[in-house]
């Protein structure tokens, strides 16, 4: 059965309708729950040590967890963190699929266990990100400027011209009681151009998500004693 002309032509604006929808659709339920899943509107919107290193993002996410063990147990599984030392706790499959080498452990490391501020935190082969910020048992800090088009992340005010992407990465332990502590997550990005970000966001968000919100999960159950 052919199509009437009428009908042919109401297919693209009503295509376009449904994408511009759909697009709504994420920006206003979906997105707010990916970028602050586990925190609560005080944490998402207050101020975290580490926010310094980017000072206007055009991104941000706050992403957390209680964790039933005190932040001294917990804090050991953060300094070991890096591909080639203690991993990320995350999906190891979907990270070495993109050849990053990652193997995350389930007990703590001592050779892994001295950081400082300026040591590299290894992500994959030739990729780092430097620690920022380090206050021990509470706050660690990482950032950089990346260069979108190969990834690779250098001190800040660095980057060469072209395509710039600044973020800061920082972890926070905020204790609730003698047993209870509040891991929580904060990424800010800043880039240029502006079309740098209009490519990323729709793919760096989710994968971000899914990623940090298993490393949480992953960091909480290996400080609960609980493995993997």
């Amino acid at each position: 059965m052919s199509r009437s002309p009428a009908s042919a032509r109401l297919r693209g604006p009503l295509a376009a309708l449904a994408a511009a929808a759909a697009a709504a659709g994420y920006v206003l339920a979906v997105r707010p729950r990916l970028l602050n899943w586990g925190a609560t509107s005080q944490e998402s919107a207050g101020p975290l040590p580490g926010d310094e290193l980017v000072q206007t993002p055009r991104m941000q996410s706050t992403r957390a967890v209680t964790i039933n063990a005190p932040a001294e147990s917990i804090w050991p599984w953060l300094v070991q963190l890096g591909a080639g030392r203690g991993g990320m706790y995350s999906y190891d499959l979907l990270e070495n699929a993109a050849g990053l080498g990652i193997h995350s452990t389930d007990r703590i490391l001592p050779e892994y266990q001295q950081l400082d501020v300026g040591d590299l935190i290894p992500l994959g082969p030739d990729v780092g990100i430097p620690v920022r910020r380090l206050e021990t048992g509470s706050v660690l800090a990482l950032g950089g400027s990346m260069d979108p088009r190969t990834g690779r992340i250098t001190a800040p005010g660095s980057a060469t011209a072209g395509p710039r992407l600044e973020l800061g990465w920082t972890f926070v332990l905020q204790p609730v009681d003698g047993r209870t502590t509040r891991l929580l997550s904060r990424t800010r990005y800043d880039y240029s151009p502006l079309p740098v970000g209009l490519i990323l966001r729709p793919v760096l968000e989710p994968l971000q998500f899914i990623m940090e919100r298993r490393m949480l999960l992953g960091i909480k159950s290996r400080a609960e004693g609980r493995g993997r």
